[in-house]
């Protein structure tokens, strides 16, 4: 077993396509990229968001609770967060069940969409 500094060292002069000619390399190539291609184009539905690919199941999810768009900002959750929070506070609604599952949940969606946020962001 190689550790990972040790295993880039091993294979950073390794040539794939090594002893064969350039057409027997680029046949090579074609025919992976054929054989494989399957698996590139079903990536696309691993994405259950916005359709552009930008958001996740779990982030659709949350604008949906908070009555939002797919194409909506964070400001608009932090509008509709604070919206929903005024209107199902446990203290402005005391011993309504209802009103307190909604808080929780929406208290949920926006920190889904928190966090995604801070995550872009961090990614820059």
């Amino acid at each position: 077993m190689f550790c990972e500094e040790h295993a880039g060292e091993y294979n950073r002069g390794y040539d794939y396509f090594e002893g064969l000619t350039k057409e027997e390399a680029e046949e090579r190539e074609a025919n992976e990229r054929r054989d494989f291609s399957g698996y590139k184009e079903s990536a696309h539905y691993g994405w259950a968001g916005s359709g552009d690919g930008s958001r996740s199941r779990d982030e659709m999810h949350a604008l949906d609770i908070l009555g939002l768009e797919s194409d909506s900002t964070f400001e608009d959750a932090k509008k509709a967060w604070r919206k929903i929070a005024k209107e199902t506070h446990p203290d402005v609604n005391p011993g309504n069940a209802d009103a307190a599952k909604a808080f929780q949940a929406g208290q949920a969606a926006y920190d889904v969409l928190r966090v995604a946020e801070e995550r872009r962001e961090w990614k820059g």
